[in-house]
């Protein structure tokens, strides 16, 4: 008799940044975020089209899923509803308690009910809601690929959870351990996003921005003030609620203070021009946050004893923090996956069901692989929809012609395999340019990317020459790391170091990525530096083209020059 295989789907949906992960036998089927199919960009709606994707590829209807895993827990809520009554007995947050009560009751039973909503779509699945930081820590530690490593997550907010230390083990049944955890108010994310807010930028969208501008500002002016407002503890930190008032989940209420404002300066109007105190503020926040997850990486190595350390939550994607992590030497090696963030928790999620079903089968596909989303090899390309567009098909020798064309000054789009999994491009939805040419930081950013001058952009390296022009001395291969540079890199390609001093890191390999290998072999050899610029495949507010009609798209409404789609050479 023919075994039936377990079926897991994973899904991050009615929050931010909805998205699905398949597991097959623990086998991951594929992985992503619905944005990337819908062009809703942090879309929260159920991910439909990724969901549909996920079982085509494998084969499957709704029917055969057999366990629905979500990324929250909504019990977990109404614990902390609980506890914010006790708020009531301080007068620094008496006004907020009630709300705060009311706010996290209110999203527990919302989110029960979105379970039974979801399960209604899945007639024969049980559905299992997974803690937060756990899907984070599993998405995390598996994708590493290691036996054994500590785990920290660092987010805004999981259920009550902000912060947690865990210790994973194991390779085909990958488990993680929570040995410490922090809850709200004491939330990083919960301040950085309150600042961006203030500075003029989307919450949760737009932290980069931030970190991109307080490299241009001095912290000491509100150094004082940080130190302050989140002070570190012996286990952890805390936040002063007299500068961020306490959360509610409610709209209507600010996460800033007043008392905060008349100290640093009023909320910024995006129409509103930057100043010194913008710029102050973002590095002085920046600063503060690097300390605080420098001083969380010591105390989970004190805890878990783990010479290497996974991260994950959305406070890992501050790639700076990082940098500063592995500069710091707490750990031998430092891992962040593709997707830190909330959308990687539809794997984690998975992961979680797989392995409390106690399945002899081992998981695999994750460890890591970041290309785990829809390609387009044989897609039928009709430009009727862009009638200035014209296409060529290329011959065999496709990355020796885009090396050429990028080392004569174009700038051009790469849409090629399936969509990366995270925030970044990696190679496969990617606009590339060389960091040669004059001014191609101030073009990128005026033309291509519509968005602020002062943001930088990303390099690419093949790994076997990354230590001739940075310093970060270990493998970057998910654009999740700020390095130092080398002398070289500083005389001979300035164009991809920030006014920090640092470059948000690709390293390459031919196994990842052989394409995208070939190109920067063969750029190297026509210039002498075999570094590109790679940022991603999409204009400011708009999400990664994950379809070539996306990308076509990006092609005929920005500075772009060309797109080279599947093997076609598409220009202007």
């Amino acid at each position: 008799m023919k075994r039936t295989p377990s079926v897991v789907l994973g899904l991050c949906s009615y929050t931010h940044d909805s998205s699905a992960a398949l597991l097959v036998d623990g086998e991951l089927v594929g992985f992503v975020e619905e944005e990337r199919l819908s062009e809703q960009k942090h879309t929260k709606l159920y991910p439909a089209r990724a969901v549909r994707w996920l079982l085509d590829q494998a084969k499957l209807s709704a029917a055969d899923v057999d366990a629905l895993a979500y990324n929250f827990q909504p019990a977990r809520y109404l614990a902390e509803s609980a506890a914010a009554l006790r708020m009531a007995l301080s007068p620094m947050t008496r006004d907020r308690s009630l709300a705060r009560a009311h706010g996290f009751a209110k999203v527990a039973l919302r989110t029960q009910r979105r379970l039974r909503v979801l399960g209604s779509q899945f007639p024969s699945a049980r559905v299992t809601p997974v803690l937060h930081h756990r899907a984070h820590q599993l998405t995390a530690f598996a994708a590493s690929g290691w036996e054994e490593a500590a785990v920290l997550v660092v987010d805004s907010l999981g259920e009550r959870q902000t912060t947690t230390m865990a210790q994973g083990h194991g390779v085909q049944h990958p488990r993680v351990r929570t040995l410490e955890a922090i809850n709200d108010p004491a939330s990083l994310g919960y301040v950085y996003g309150a600042v961006t807010e203030h500075l003029g930028w989307r919450r949760g969208d737009e932290e980069g921005t931030v970190m991109a501008l307080a490299a241009l500002g001095d912290p000491a002016r509100f150094r004082h003030l940080f130190t302050g407002a989140v002070r570190t503890t012996a286990t952890g930190f805390r936040i002063d609620p007299g500068y961020f008032p306490r959360r509610t989940l409610t709209s209507g209420y600010p996460r800033t203070s007043r008392r905060f404002v008349a100290e640093t300066c009023p909320e910024r109007h995006p129409s509103e021009p930057l100043t010194d105190v913008h710029r102050d503020l973002a590095a002085a926040l920046q600063e503060r946050t690097e300390q605080v997850m420098v001083h969380l990486a010591r105390r989970a190595r004190v805890l878990t004893g783990s010479r290497r350390l996974c991260l994950g939550g959305g406070v890992a994607t501050n790639c700076v923090s990082i940098g500063k992590i592995i500069e710091a030497g707490v750990f031998d090696e430092v891992f962040v996956p593709p997707a830190p963030g909330d959308a990687g928790t539809a794997i984690g999620a998975a992961l979680a069901v797989h392995v409390d079903r106690r399945s002899p089968r081992p998981v695999g596909g994750i460890a890591r692989s970041c290309y785990l989303g829809p390609s387009y090899e044989d897609h039928p390309l009709d430009l009727t929809p862009w009638p200035g567009l014209r296409q060529k098909t290329l011959g065999i020798e496709t990355a020796g012609f885009l090396a050429d064309q990028l080392a004569h000054g174009t700038m051009a789009g790469l849409f090629q395999g399936a969509v990366e999994a995270g925030p970044r491009a990696l190679g496969n939805r990617s606009i590339l340019a060389s960091p040669l040419e004059p001014g191609v930081v101030e073009r990128l950013n005026a033309t291509v990317k519509f968005r602020e001058p002062f943001r930088p952009f990303a390099p690419m390296v093949p790994a076997e020459r990354a230590a001739e022009f940075f310093t970060l001395g270990q493998a970057a291969p998910y654009m999740s790391m700020a390095s130092g540079v080398t002398d070289l890199t500083r005389e001979r390609v300035p164009a991809i170091v920030h006014a920090n001093g640092t470059s948000r890191l690709q390293t390459v390999t031919r196994s990842q990525n052989p394409f995208m290998h070939a190109v920067l072999t063969a750029f190297g050899r026509r210039t002498g530096v075999p570094v590109l610029i790679n940022t991603s495949l999409n204009v400011k507010g708009k999400p990664i083209c994950g379809t070539p009609e996306m990308a076509l798209d990006c092609l005929a409404h920005s500075g772009l020059d060309a797109l080279l789609l599947e093997g076609r050479w598409i220009t202007k």
